[in-house]
């Protein structure tokens, strides 16, 4: 397999993504195409590989211009046509590579795939799709950020995106589809969300999705689902909040552990317990966001990623490829539509 990465526009910049894509090389079948400023990318390869081990399995693309954060993300891709991301997108495109992770600006991320690999056949808009921790395992949050407003079609549509992505590519069996909501009961949200419970009912007695009903918030970090359905605005508050939480966790054992000599001799007593705890709430342990719905796989990288969160990315991109997400997709889409007239 041949993974591409963009390694400009994110903040940690090319030394992580090279270290990651040797690190990948090491420990998998893989080769990498490294897109972004040729000259600092050839310096960087020589000196985290000086024995030119893995040369062969590296191939690098040369970019010069890079999507910023704050950048219009459809004005950069007419203002910046030679930026690492649209080459890259465009190089997943032609076959020159069977995924690609990014770590650049996550609006521009989106119209880049959206416009140049183009949505899976039925698929109304793609969904971020990044993997939580809970207390039974992991859960699978979509959408996260790409769709702030939505319809209810979009939501059966992420649940089964989801199912399917949580049951191929993370191996989770019989996925249980939870959708976020503000109460358990079915009729609460609005009306957007009280349709969408309807239509994901149906599609649970048509057998296409393990359906549980609404959840809160505070249901998905204990494990009640496993795929948490949300519109974009709810879910990144969700994951943005998690992400807070895991932090405030982090510092205050710190300091319960560093405060005192008690703490200390404590400390000594938990201290594989904690770096268990502490691994499973780092989301450099998780990867990134797979971008579901479109053509080809697409991964999105947190901004800072380090070397070891770029390894899982690139993991993520191989259990995509080998899922066959996009042909099951389509196909579930023509079982749930009871006319051509609701297929698009």
């Amino acid at each position: 397999m041949r993974i591409i990465l963009d390694t400009r526009g994110s903040d940690n910049g090319a030394i992580e993504f090279v270290k990651g894509a040797i690190l990948a090389i090491e420990e998998l079948d893989v080769d990498i195409v490294l897109v972004g400023d040729e000259k600092e990318l050839t310096s960087l390869i020589s000196s985290e590989d000086p024995s030119g081990k893995f040369k062969k399995n590296i191939n690098i693309v040369p970019a010069t211009q890079t999507v910023e954060m704050n950048d219009d993300p459809l004005r950069s891709m007419k203002e910046k046509p030679d930026s690492s991301m649209t080459v890259a997108m465009k190089l997943l495109a032609d076959g020159k590579g069977d995924a690609l992770v990014s770590g650049g600006s996550t609006g521009a991320l989106l119209t880049q795939a959206t416009l140049i690999l183009k949505r899976i056949k039925g698929i109304r808009r793609a969904a971020l799709a990044p993997v939580t921790p809970t207390a039974s395992g992991i859960a699978l949050l979509i959408d996260s950020g790409a769709n702030a407003e939505c319809t209810s079609e979009y939501l059966y549509q992420f649940a089964l995106m989801g199912s399917f992505y949580a049951e191929r590519a993370l191996g989770i069996k019989n996925p249980r589809v939870g959708l976020l909501n503000n109460g358990a009961e079915e009729h609460k949200g609005d009306d957007v969300h009280k349709e969408a419970y309807r239509l994901l009912c149906d599609a649970h007695d048509k057998g296409l999705i393990n359906f549980i009903g609404n959840i809160e918030g505070r249901d998905g970090p204990l494990g009640h689902a496993d795929v948490i359905v949300a519109d974009g605005f709810s879910g990144n508050i969700y994951l943005k909040t998690m992400e807070g939480i895991g932090m405030f966790f982090a510092r205050e054992l710190k300091s319960m552990f560093l405060g005192s000599l008690k703490g200390k001799i404590a400390a000594l007593l938990v201290k594989n317990e904690v770096g268990q705890f502490k691994k499973k709430i780092d989301y450099n342990n998780a990867g990134g966001a797979p971008l579901l719905g479109v053509r080809k796989p697409v991964i999105k990288a947190h901004g800072s990623a380090n070397a070891t969160a770029i390894y899982h990315c690139v993991i993520q991109a191989i259990d995509y490829i080998d899922s066959g997400m996009t042909i099951k997709i389509s196909k579930s889409l023509e079982e749930g539509n009871d006319s051509d007239e609701q297929n698009i």
